[in-house]
């Protein structure tokens, strides 16, 4: 039916007139890729029941002894030692809370907007896409920066590195594969354990995906229809790792009402050589854990609740909560390296 002035009249008069004042099928939000955050690609999360507990720690130096002795004739061997003791881990509650205006919100829904005119939908989007942020910030400042690891390098231009440097990726003179398995072998040797996993800067994936000594071993793997190409599961396989993480994610690193300062919230130009495992283990050792504790007792690590606001306010919020210790637990298992481009 055509609109006419005068059935538009009645519609509003039956309260039935939506003026389209807004389009309903787009909206401009930025939400990162879920793929670009890496915190949880790199450390196991390990869920706990307690805020704060102790873990065991078995030294390898006991364990990696051969303590079998010649049994003397009618006597017997002093009894191997397997030193052990505790370290503590604190997990401490992160809280957000958004707000939502009740009357603003009328004429949203009334607008009928795109699918986030909901308020407790996009504040529950938003808050999960926040909770991400703040957990690859901490994961960056714990465990992907300079001082945190005993084995530290520094990338140098020079192509006779000195102690405690390496010449950068981005020298063509460099070749990150030998130098990665170098740097395996070396760990391997210390702790039985051949690291499995690697943290890219996005600068350092860049330039290995340029780089001739990698390009060369590739080149031959393609063809005319399908060329030789460079990703994630290339270099896994070059370095020979179980998995390699490109810190992506980014963030606004400005107040509220301060000029934008959107970077990179991994260091771009740094990377992370280490051992880890897919789960918590008893077995196995582990450079670094994610411990998460469910404060509400539910076991959910991250709830979102919503709730009203004081009378006359007309307002409800909605709330995240989080509690995460994220923690090095074995120094020996990882390497950091710094300006490698």
């Amino acid at each position: 039916m055509k609109r006419t002035a005068a059935n538009i009249q009645v519609d509003i008069a039956k309260g039935t007139f939506r003026p389209h004042t807004a389009l309903s099928n787009m909206a401009l939000a930025y939400y990162q890729n879920d793929a670009n955050y890496f915190a949880r690609t790199i450390f196991p999360i390990c869920p706990v029941t307690l805020s704060s507990d102790n873990y065991y720690i078995f030294d390898k130096e006991d364990l990696l002894r051969d303590d079998w002795q010649r049994k003397p004739a009618y006597g017997k061997v002093d009894p191997a030692v397997l030193s052990e003791h505790t370290d503590t881990y604190a997990c401490q509650v992160d809280q957000i809370i958004m707000g939502i205006d009740q009357i603003r919100q009328t004429d949203l829904t009334r607008r009928l907007g795109p699918a986030t005119r909901d308020p407790k939908q996009q504040r529950t989007k938003a808050i999960s896409a926040k909770a991400n942020i703040h957990q690859d910030n901490i994961f960056a400042n714990k465990f992907f920066k300079a001082g945190v690891w005993g084995h530290e390098e520094t990338g140098t231009d020079s192509t006779t590195p000195g102690a405690k440097e390496f010449i950068k990726f981005s020298n063509g003179n460099s070749d990150p594969v030998a130098f990665v398995n170098e740097k395996s072998t070396e760990m391997e040797e210390t702790t039985g354990r051949k690291p499995n996993r690697l943290a890219l800067g996005v600068n350092v994936y860049n330039a290995l995906k340029k780089h001739p000594a990698i390009l060369e071993r590739v080149k031959y793997g393609g063809s005319t229809a399908n060329p030789a190409s460079i990703n994630t599961n290339v270099l896994a396989q070059l370095f020979e790792m179980e998995r390699i993480s490109v810190q992506r994610s980014i963030m606004n690193k400005a107040a509220m009402g301060e000029a934008p300062q959107m970077s990179y919230i991994g260091d771009p130009d740094a990377f992370l050589l280490a051992y880890a495992t897919d789960a918590p283990s008893i077995d196995e050792p582990s450079a670094g854990y994610i411990f998460t504790w469910d404060m509400l007792g539910n076991g959910n690590i991250l709830p979102i609740l919503n709730y009203l606001g004081e009378n006359g306010t007309h307002s409800e919020f909605v709330e995240g909560l989080m509690a995460t210790d994220m923690k090095k637990t074995a120094d020996d298992l990882a390497m950091f390296f710094k300006g490698a481009v």
